[in-house]
């Protein structure tokens, strides 16, 4: 689940079950949460308002129909900043046939975090509603990075369902999202981190799954440690010391390069990060753990 932890971000999510994203892919976006603390004050009543007017905007008030889905928006977004998913699912969910790609792709990433805590079975459900969300805005807008970054993470997370061969088959789509997302907005670390551990994990692929992809492609995807340590880098320019993640996987990526003095200079700023949450916490006993196998 590639895309699972790089969302578990907001500095909230987990490593995609060692796969891809889940140390991308469930993290998630703390450029979209940006909100400040006055703004959160307003939102209750504001929201007052938002229930009298609707969402779609009146005939002959143009300015009602542009506040009411900033309100929204704002207060989905405190919801997930809040951690309270089911809360920002169930106020979006009236919305999802609206069109409105802002929206869908808000609707999508409650669901995925939604589905973290759930049954297998449930949390399969909601994967594949978020994926059918999520390819129906694409059809719809498909200029927005956030809904190639949300079906890059989805699509992850829907192939863990699928079995190993149709993980495998999915990763070129899974990159393409994402190097489209980066194209469209190359000021997303978050989307930098994620296609930093694509590349990471495709260039550590076990060989049994290399073998896989060698009978799936007749040019099975392929990377380098050296493309990965690339999108690392221009994550930690982009935004410093934004992910406790990014910092981790800088320092495994200078060990798989042998450069052991920056390989430690990472891990010990990811062993004295500060812990806000499980994600930041694992990522703290990981690099401990590297130091300290290094330091024997």
């Amino acid at each position: 689940m590639f895309v699972q932890k790089v969302l578990r971000f907001t500095r909230n999510t987990k490593i995609l079950q060692r796969s891809f994203a889940h140390r991308g892919f469930q993290f998630s976006q703390k450029k979209n949460n940006h909100h400040t603390f006055a703004t959160k004050i307003c939102i209750t009543s504001s929201l007052t308002a938002m229930s009298m007017w609707g969402l779609t905007k009146k005939k002959g008030d143009p300015e009602k129909g542009v506040t009411t889905k900033e309100v929204l928006i704002t207060k989905a977004d405190a919801l997930f900043d809040q951690g309270h998913y089911k809360e920002m699912y169930l106020i979006l969910t009236n919305y999802r046939d609206s069109g409105d790609v802002e929206i869908i792709w808000r609707l999508c990433r409650a669901l995925y975090k939604m589905a973290k805590s759930a049954t297998e079975v449930e949390g399969k459900k909601m994967i594949y509603e978020a994926y059918d969300l999520i390819a129906n805005a694409l059809k719809i807008k498909e200029d927005h990075w956030a809904v190639h970054k949300w079906m890059a993470i989805i699509l992850d997370s829907k192939s863990n369902y699928e079995g190993m061969k149709i993980r495998i088959k999915e990763l070129y789509n899974i990159k393409k999202h994402m190097m489209r997302a980066i194209e469209l907005n190359p000021k997303d670390a978050t989307t930098m981190y994620m296609l930093g551990t694509w590349c990471y994990q495709v260039s550590d692929l076990p060989w049994y799954q290399r073998k896989i992809a060698a009978a799936i492609f007749e040019k099975p995807p392929n990377s380098s440690f050296e493309e990965a340590l690339t999108y690392f880098e221009n994550a930690e320019k982009v935004d410093p010391y934004f992910y406790s993640h990014n910092l981790l996987m800088l320092g495994k990526t200078y060990l798989k390069l042998n450069q052991k003095e920056q390989a430690l200079k990472y891990l010990k700023m990811t062993a004295e990060y500060p812990v806000k949450n499980d994600d930041d916490h694992n990522a703290q006993q990981e690099a401990q753990k590297l130091l300290n196998s290094l330091q024997k």
